[in-house]
């Protein structure tokens, strides 16, 4: 059986604050353990890696630093900008296996930002129908045309489910008017594997603005062959009770029918 991932969690900051990314390792020491940087449109980066304890390689940047105490490892960021933006991943384990602890999103909040997110919504939907999941992108600007990033720069991707996490690219556009830009992702014939928390990133004005994630949840649609069937297995539990009690009580009948009179009067001697 196969182990279900674990969520992505989203981590906010403002420019110039100091952030730090915790990997919490249960069980025994790992001997390897390193921190990845994933940004959209690049090639992962190793960040920092260490064994047995010892920091031994860290990202070319001072505003980087690795620590290790116990079985926490911790990533320190200070004065973050908006290029430290990504997806960074923690992995640890033996020189036999490694594999991935947690992934955060780190997203950094610029005030002089000329758009915002709102809430992203879902349409909820049944197994095997179509879900559909939208972000909305406001923009403090109504008068300016090009508001609305183009569907290239859309990026969706899902956070957990029962397959490995991964970004699709694909979607459209809904709405381009008075300073809004609706953004939607639809799938059809859903599968329960495609449950999970899903969230919208866009690419504009030289930054990677994310929206919140959104839980969805595939409900089971009732089969109609089901309730039938069900409905036909109750019925004939219904008829045999009242059968049951049909022949029990002929029974009584007939054995009360077969009995000599006299076993029903008592006579008494004086």
């Amino acid at each position: 059986m196969n182990e279900v991932p674990q969520q992505i969690s989203l981590t906010e900051a403002k420019l110039g604050d100091n952030v730090t990314l915790t990997c919490a390792i249960f069980g025994s020491d790992p001997r390897l353990f390193y921190w990845f940087k994933l940004n959209f449109g690049y090639m992962v980066q190793t960040v920092a890696k260490g064994s047995f304890g010892q920091i031994s390689h860290q990202f070319n940047n001072s505003r980087f630093s690795a620590t290790k105490v116990g079985n926490v490892l911790s990533l320190i960021i200070r004065n973050v900008s908006k290029e430290d933006e990504a997806m960074y991943f923690c992995q640890a384990g033996s020189s036999f296996s490694v594999s991935f602890i947690n992934g955060t999103i780190l997203a950094v909040n610029d005030p002089k930002t000329q758009h915002k997110f709102v809430t992203v919504k879902i349409i909820p939907d049944h197994l095997g129908d179509t879900i559909a999941v939208q972000c909305s992108l406001l923009s403090k600007n109504k008068n300016d045309p090009d508001q609305c990033p183009d569907e290239d720069k859309v990026h969706w991707f899902k956070g957990a489910s029962e397959s490995h996490p991964g970004i699709i690219y694909y979607g459209s556009i809904r709405n381009k008017e008075d300073g809004r830009c609706d953004y939607s992702l639809s799938k059809t014939r859903t599968h329960s594997s495609d449950a999970g928390t899903y969230y919208c990133a866009v690419i504009t004005c030289g930054e990677i603005l994310f929206g919140e994630g959104t839980k969805v949840d595939i409900r089971k649609k009732w089969d109609p062959v089901v309730i039938v069937l069900g409905m036909l297995l109750a019925l004939c539990v219904i008829v045999i009770f009242f059968l049951l009690c049909f022949v029990f009580l002929t029974l009584e009948c007939t054995d009360m029918e077969h009995r000599d009179p006299s076993f029903f009067f008592t006579t008494s001697r004086i």
